[in-house]
């Protein structure tokens, strides 16, 4: 198995992947690839059912409808590196987090090749995190027990091969931060 360079960005949702990925991509002259513009075209491979996930999620709620997601997410971990090279990634937040060991397994076999899984934070305390995620961005508010979730798993953690706090930093200072601690070939 090929050791891979590339810049893989995780975390919970509103942690910065996307910015913090447009930064470092335009840097290093790479594109961008976002699991969230990409993971619905891998998820029909496998017979995702867009009806039934709005059913699911209509009449169980978001929680329901995120186990729906999982093994398609697990799938679009291990297409995407597959289909794009030479450029940084950034992960859906539920796409680095699992409860089925297997659906998990086969995530972490994806993401092995990958030196520079960053997990990108605010803060180490949770709650700090989940407050201030909240304060950039309203659409994390009604998402905080999932967030929460994310925050507290041991997924991230075990994926990640560097974390990144960014609370006292700019955006580019945390690309910065995100830079000094990657190896890129």
């Amino acid at each position: 198995m090929d050791e891979r360079s590339e810049i893989v960005l995780i975390g919970p949702v509103g942690a910065g992947k996307s910015t913090i990925g447009g930064i470092l991509a335009a840097r290093l002259g790479l594109p961008q690839v976002s699991m969230d513009d990409i993971r619905t075209g891998y998820y029909r491979e496998i017979g995702y059912d867009e009806a039934y996930a709005g059913q699911l999620r209509a009449e169980e709620g978001f929680p329901a409808l995120v186990a729906y997601w999982k093994p398609f997410e697990a799938y679009a971990v291990e297409r995407m590196p597959a289909d794009h090279r030479d450029c940084v990634f950034d992960l859906g937040a539920g796409h680095s987090v699992y409860e089925d060991p297997d659906l998990f397994a086969r995530v972490r076999g994806a993401l092995m090749p990958f030196r520079n899984v960053i997990l990108l934070l605010p803060d180490p305390d949770i709650e700090t995190s989940l407050s201030i995620m909240e304060s950039y961005d309203p659409y994390v508010v009604p998402h905080r027990e999932i967030n929460r979730h994310f925050l507290t798993h041991p997924s991230n953690g075990i994926l990640a091969r560097h974390t990144i706090y960014w609370r006292d930093l700019t955006p580019d200072q945390t690309a910065d931060a995100v830079l000094a601690a990657v190896s890129i070939r």
